[in-house]
Order: structure tokens, then C-alpha cells, then sequence
């Protein structure tokens, strides 16, 4: 449960993030769609955070590799946070 409230969370904080970063979200399909090549995989953790803050650290990490975007394959919260996300070029 905690998991897919982490997921539509972070969804929805990509939606309304203003962030700088270049590297965007997307899903699954998208990425097909737009023949995007995954170029690896990355993750970020800390302590308690919003979900627009673990965004804004996947995107900034996804744009220190390089990637045009990133989709979240795993996250959760439990008084400490993790995500994992593939990128792609």
C-alpha cells in the first residue's frame, strides 16, 4: 500500500515540480513509445522526505549521468525513503 501511494505521489509531484532539471519522468509506455535506451539504473535515499524532494534528487542525479529521463521502478517510505529508477537516453 505504502508503495503505490509512494509511486502516485511521486507522479503527481513531477506534475507540479518546477524544477530545473532536465531529465523528465515518464512511464513504462512512454519510454517505448519514444524509443528511449536505458543507459543504467539509479537510486537515492535519505531520511524522511517529501516526494517532490525525492524527485527533484532522482531527476538531479538522472541529469549528472547524462539521461534525457528516468521512471521510478521501485520507492518506499518508512520513516526513511529509497528509489530506484532506470534511465535512459
Amino acid at each position: 500500500m505504502k508503495t503505490t501511494f509512494t509511486f502516485a505521489a511521486l507522479g503527481l509531484a513531477s506534475v507540479l515540480s518546477f524544477g530545473a532539471a532536465a531529465a523528465d519522468l515518464v512511464t513504462q509506455q512512454e519510454a517505448a513509445s519514444q524509443n528511449l535506451q536505458p543507459i543504467g539504473t539509479i537510486s537515492v535515499s535519505g531520511i524522511d522526505a517529501s516526494p517532490t524532494t525525492i524527485r527533484q534528487h532522482l531527476a538531479q542525479k538522472a541529469d549528472k549521468e547524462g539521461a534525457s529521463a528516468y521512471r521510478v521502478v521501485e520507492a518506499y517510505t518508512n520513516g526513511n525513503y529509497h528509489a530506484t529508477a532506470v534511465i535512459y537516453q
